[in-house]
């Protein structure tokens, strides 16, 4: 359980409203996150999922309210700043498709974000990408390989290490295990899991696999009406009956066989 008496939130979102395209995307949205938690944000199609996570990170500005990264209002940031960088620096974004540069090895992949935001010299930057390799699980006969030469769930490792190569506190994962085998997808969640742990990572997923949602996820963070409708664990969001969209997400026929898996075998959800 999370002490909110002595645990300061890594992230708040404190009354966001979004307006583009004459709609309003968010409307007084609140959020927060408290770190060394895993959490899922899930929502029908269109109900800001993306623009939520494109705003934390600075990708895009908000209409109105406050974001806040490790108490520090990042909101009233111009991402074109220099002294962003410094902000940056702490997030780490995997994007779905992975967006590995196909002219690049991967190792100069994961150099990348260290030529961007260090001044290291290229041997400590080449070192730190080698450990984020490894770390991630890829074989050191591959680090001179380029992405098309390896496997969709290699590609994602390298996605990862690349994420990680700034030692980010928060970390966010768009699908994370889209296009993946459930073999190689199972194993994808255990490396989530595995460096969660032993990194005391925050991460923040946007995914609609229920086999990661259940296996690795602390709270479920479910958007609807331009707003945070329910924030709690995976168990207590399958059991919701008072938002019939999220009950039936997690009680439909797959989910509700995943849902006795997972409360049977499972010991901390």
């Amino acid at each position: 359980m999370i002490d909110k008496q002595t645990l300061k939130p890594i992230i708040e979102v404190k009354g966001l409203g979004t307006y583009f395209s004459g709609l309003w995307v968010h409307k007084n949205l609140n959020l927060t996150i408290y770190p060394d938690r895993v959490i899922t944000i899930i929502g029908a199609s269109g109900c800001g999922k993306t623009t939520l996570v494109r705003e934390i990170l600075m990708l895009q500005a908000i209409t109105e309210g406050q974001i806040f990264l490790s108490g520090e209002e990042i909101s009233k940031y111009n991402i074109e700043e220099p002294s962003t960088k410094i902000v940056l620096s702490k997030v780490g974004m995997m994007f779905q498709l992975g967006a590995l540069f196909s002219s690049m090895t991967l190792l100069d992949n994961v150099i990348f974000p260290l030529k961007e935001y260090t001044d290291f010299s290229r041997g400590t930057m080449r070192d730190i990408a080698i450990l984020k390799l490894k770390m991630a699980g890829l074989p050191e006969n591959a680090f001179y390989k380029y992405p098309k030469e390896i496997s969709p769930g290699m590609q994602k490792r390298v996605a990862l290490a690349r994420t990680l190569a700034l030692d980010p506190k928060v970390v966010f994962l768009d699908e994370p295990t889209a296009g993946l085998d459930p073999n190689s997808a199972s194993d994808f969640d255990e490396l989530i899991s595995n460096l969660q742990q032993q990194l005391h990572l925050t991460i923040i997923m946007i995914t609609h696999d229920l086999d990661t949602i259940w296996s690795i996820s602390d709270e479920i963070v479910y958007l609807g009406d331009k707003r945070v409708l329910f924030h709690d664990s995976v168990k207590k969001a399958s059991e919701c009956r008072d938002i019939p969209e999220l009950y039936e997400y997690f009680n439909g026929h797959r989910g509700s066989i995943l849902k006795k898996t997972y409360l049977k075998y499972g010991d901390t959800i």
